[in-house]
């Protein structure tokens, strides 16, 4: 069984909040339907961590995103097995014509995640999306798409079907369900475009559940949504499926914790999603993990106090995420017993 949601210690809830600054950071690019990515920057014993769920996740999820906030700022990460991480570019669902301007800002990436399936688009949005980041990167670049299981059984397929000629490296959680997945997987072996999990690992009660029904072919793993570094990498553990380290649409000090996990893996065969620091105007460190020559590397960057005040999110914000923080903590120490 793999390791339950817990922690050595839980700090007070005092601790957390008096090192707690709450950051609204603009966008680059509209993303996931937002300009501004809210986050909260915590400072613990092992230096600065990130608590960022996404504002529409309940307190129960949320409060598993504080646990790595916990792991990440208040434990010792493990050792790291790698100094730097090969990352690849994410192109939102933007117009063809602005997809070279958004690779523009991924320096080196050899691969490339582009959204598809996302509101208010057709699939000849997402073909023509994708043709322009293959015309972009030519034959030798890497594309996988990600629908965040948007699309149903049949709209799936007939979706990888008009994508496939684009020599997909996978296609990320295509479909919301288990069964769907499965069977699509079926369905499209012969193309050879292989199905990697993202929300049916992170969202579900039983991250492992993926792994044990064949519903996929490799995992998308992201260090805060699983409970910390130290949860996540027991999960790789006995999934035994090749894994993505990816983010979520984090600061530069969530991406160090992304970083971490993906340092610590015994093996790492794809390009992980740990440079979206990229698609943010502004970050809370002079020194952004952004991508150079492809790869980003494995650190926790130094939060940078200016950044701080200056990018401060309002007072109703800060009084939002405080509480927000209150009610996980109150959470994990139910959990604790």
């Amino acid at each position: 069984m793999v390791a339950a949601l817990h922690l050595p210690s839980l700090p007070p809830l005092d601790e957390l909040l008096e090192s707690a600054h709450v950051v609204a950071l603009p966008l680059a690019t509209r993303f996931r339907g937002i300009e501004h990515r809210e986050a909260m920057l915590l400072r613990g014993p092992a230096g600065w961590t990130e608590f960022s769920p996404f504002l529409e996740y309940d307190d129960a999820e949320a409060s598993t995103w504080l646990a790595a906030t916990i792991d990440f700022g208040w434990h010792s990460t493990p050792a790291a097995r790698r100094s730097e991480i090969r990352v690849n570019a994410t192109v939102p669902a933007v117009a063809p014509d602005a997809v070279s301007d958004v690779l523009a800002r991924f320096d080196g990436c050899r691969t490339v995640k582009v959204k598809v399936a996302e509101s208010g688009g057709t699939l000849a949005d997402d073909v023509a999306r994708v043709r322009a980041v293959r015309e972009a990167m030519g034959p030798l670049g890497r594309i996988r798409v990600d629908a965040n299981g948007a699309w149903n059984l049949d709209e799936a397929e007939h979706a990888v079907r008009a994508l496939a000629e684009f020599d997909l490296e996978y296609v990320e959680q295509p479909c919301g369900s288990l069964e769907e997945l499965r069977e699509l997987r079926r369905r499209i072996r012969y193309m050879g475009v292989p199905v990697a999990a993202d929300e049916s690992v992170r969202k579900a009660e039983d991250p492992l559940a993926v792994a044990r029904s064949g519903a996929a072919d490799l995992l998308v793993i992201k260090a805060q949504p699983l409970g910390g570094v130290h949860r996540a990498l027991a999960i790789v553990a006995e999934a035994g499926l090749p894994v993505v380290v990816s983010s979520a649409l984090d600061t530069s000090v969530g991406l160090a914790m992304g970083a971490a996990l993906a340092a610590a893996l015994p093996d790492l065969d794809y390009d992980c999603g740990l440079g979206t620091a990229s698609l943010l105007a502004a970050d809370v460190t002079t020194q952004p993990v952004r991508p150079e020559h492809g790869t980003i590397p494995v650190r926790r960057p130094a939060v940078d106090e200016s950044a701080l005040e200056f990018q401060a999110a309002p007072p109703d914000r800060r009084r939002w995420w405080r509480e927000r923080l209150t009610r996980c903590h109150a959470l994990l120490a139910v959990s604790q017993g």
